[in-house]
């Protein structure tokens, strides 16, 4: 395992022992999962929405090269200036290019993936640019000084109490209140004053449609709104697998998106961004640039089952499901994306040196697939990711970085046991006879006892009990 890994398990093992974040989680989790089943209870129409959704997004896969330079066509002739990064470093730089030269010194920012993925913020404050995040969960976490926790609910992992005292302490004229009201209301009054002098602002892309050049962007608190049309310049930035064929495209998506994500049947606001301001218009940025992301998506899209991962709509229900993030929470994955879909995604974008251990992140129970509005099959991808961190290969970047020499003989040795019956029953018989008196210190069984009971072996192998019955082997 390379120097850079994550440590997963560490990381996990200490949020399990705060009994405040597990709390907040589970009340969270209950919440939304009861909520988001009211949405879907028509089971008939949820199976056909979703097969509706899941054919919109596999069919913009298919046609992703093509689809992606009609957007570019449509996106620049509607006055969009389009810029394409392979990497994050990339990005980064084009985003601070365009504001050194209109002279940017604030940004307002709406809720963006993305730009996490890019450490957007850290990027542009070491370079004397205030960044300021407008959604309420990000502008939370962003005084925290902390990572969103969730790609839905940035601050999930804090209660009401957690983010007064929060408040009180980083805000200047702020008062000592639980009501989420004020809480609320002192947020807005210190962004309505940013959003008055910003210079640029930025957002995400929900999705983008290639037949309209158009932007989509779903938001509930407005924040999205004025971030796009106050300043004077809009800069969206998208990974490149959020395009869309046609406009009719979007309302199944938005339908899923919606209900799965916040368990609405629309979100307050819809934003449709199809050209900068244009003459006698009162309103809207005089400049919009769309900043299109590779960081390892064309790798992941040349691969047919890997591809699977770019349908993902960023709704976040995986993670309400899960059973491993609703205990451990967002921040012991120390990714931009936690959970299942993050357990699949940033291996592939990051490499499995240093991200090899998030696929085993997953108990393989389904749900996370069950739920999936667009069918992403993760617990396949799941499997074949373990895989790829053990056996060498080009397919994932980093493959090979997990291999065990001592895991490889066990299973060699597994399989040799297993492919001759007289092993077989030499080795039942040994385990029957010693298997207990194995010390649970073992190199190979301590990871199993580390966490779980030692198992207890059978003083009788089910052969030697069948032979008691008068059945004989076969």
């Amino acid at each position: 395992m390379g120097e850079t890994s994550i440590n997963f398990a560490k990381a996990s093992s200490v949020a399990l022992q705060d009994q405040q974040l597990r709390g907040n989680f589970r009340r969270a989790m209950d919440g939304l999962m009861s909520k988001r089943a009211v949405q879907f209870a028509d089971t008939a129409e949820w199976n056909g929405v979703r097969t509706l959704g899941a054919s919109v997004r596999l069919r913009a896969l298919s046609k992703l090269p093509e689809l992606l330079e009609k957007l570019e066509a449509n996106c620049t002739r509607n006055g969009i200036q389009v810029h394409w990064a392979s990497t994050t470093d990339e990005a980064n730089a084009i985003v601070l290019s365009i504001m050194q030269r209109v002279n940017a010194k604030l940004v307002v920012k709406g809720k963006s993936m993305v730009s996490e993925e890019m450490h957007l913020n850290a990027f542009l404050e070491k370079r004397g640019i205030e960044c300021l995040e407008s959604d309420l969960g990000e502008y939370i976490v962003q005084l925290d000084e902390a990572m969103p926790s969730h790609i839905i609910m940035p601050a999930i992992h804090m209660n009401t109490k957690q983010i007064a005292h929060l408040f009180k302490q980083k805000i200047k004229e702020a008062e000592y209140t639980e009501d989420v009201a004020q809480l609320t209301d002192l947020a807005r009054r210190v962004l309505r004053k940013k959003f008055a002098t910003a210079d640029v602002g930025i957002s995400g892309v929900n999705m983008a449609v290639a037949e309209t050049g158009t932007l989509c962007l779903v938001e509930n608190e407005g924040n999205g709104r004025m971030s796009t049309t106050v300043p004077p310049v809009h800069i969206a930035v998208m990974g490149l697998e959020k395009v869309v064929e046609k406009l009719e495209d979007v309302p199944p998506v938005i339908s899923l998106l919606t209900r799965s994500a916040t368990a609405q049947p629309i979100t307050t606001y819809v934003n449709m961004i199809s050209s900068p301001r244009k003459e006698g218009e009162k309103d809207g940025p005089d400049e919009i640039h769309l900043v299109i992301l590779d960081n390892g998506r064309s790798g992941i899209y040349a691969d047919e089952e890997l591809r699977n991962t770019l349908r993902c709509i960023r709704c976040g229900a995986c993670m309400n499901h899960c059973p491993v993030y609703t205990k451990v929470g967002g921040h012991a994955y120390q990714a931009p994306y936690p959970g299942p879909i993050g357990s699949i995604l940033m291996p592939q974008v990051e490499g499995l040196e240093k991200r090899g251990e998030l696929p085993h992140a997953c108990t393989m129970c389904n749900a996370c697939v069950e739920i999936c509005p667009v069918k992403i099959p993760i617990v396949e991808i799941m499997g074949r990711l373990r895989s790829e961190a053990v056996h060498p290969g080009d397919a994932v970047r980093g493959a090979g970085s997990h291999a065990s020499k001592a895991e490889a003989m066990v299973w060699k040795g597994w399989s040799m046991t297993y492919a001759s019956p007289l092993a077989y029953q030499f080795a039942t018989a040994l385990l029957a006879k010693l298997g207990n008196a194995a010390p649970a210190s073992l190199p190979l069984l301590k990871e199993w006892t580390n966490v779980r009971a030692k198992p207890r072996f059978a003083n009788r192998t089910l052969h030697a009990l069948a032979r008691e019955k008068g059945i004989p082997d076969v």
